[in-house]
């Protein structure tokens, strides 16, 4: 794959996640991953100093799947939704059919009020498998700027 469709590939991997989780499709949100995967958050500072708690943890499609479920069904939180900004995606390696790459994000917090803020940042860490048709994630790690949440990290990052 030549360098301007693998960036291409890339980039639009990522919008389209981002818009799923932004435009409420959360059962889509599993699709986007390898079976098996790794989806974690984790704070910038445990991340730094390779420490391997973090925020949410999930191994495989399923965990990922009784995540949406979870939050559909069971789980009680404030409504709200996301708005993501994403920085173009920097390519760090490609080797045969895996990507590793980096993209910025900004995740805005829109409450059922209208109360709007700035909810998260940092960025994504990714490994990305682009053989077949669709590209997947094998690994999204969000790398959260503070280790601050302030409220609870319901909708996935």
């Amino acid at each position: 794959m030549i360098e301007a469709e693998l960036q291409f590939v890339v980039e639009r991997l990522e919008a389209r996640y981002a818009a799923a989780i932004d435009d409420d499709r959360l059962e889509e949100w599993p699709d986007f991953f390898t079976e098996p995967c790794r989806y974690q958050i984790i704070t910038r500072e445990n991340h730094d100093k390779k420490l391997p708690v973090g925020i949410f943890f999930a191994n495989s499609r399923g965990m990922l799947i009784d995540r949406v479920r979870s939050l559909r069904d069971a789980n009680i939180y404030e409504a709200q939704h996301y708005r993501h900004i994403l920085s173009p995606t920097l390519v760090l390696a490609h080797h045969g059919d895996a990507v590793e790459t980096q993209t910025n994000y900004q995740v805005i917090r829109i409450t059922a009020e209208g109360a709007t803020a700035l909810f998260s940042s940092g960025r994504y860490l990714d490994h990305i498998l682009v053989n077949g048709t669709t590209p997947l994630f094998a690994e999204k790690l969000v790398v959260c700027d503070s280790r601050r949440i302030d409220t609870l990290l319901a909708i996935p990052l």
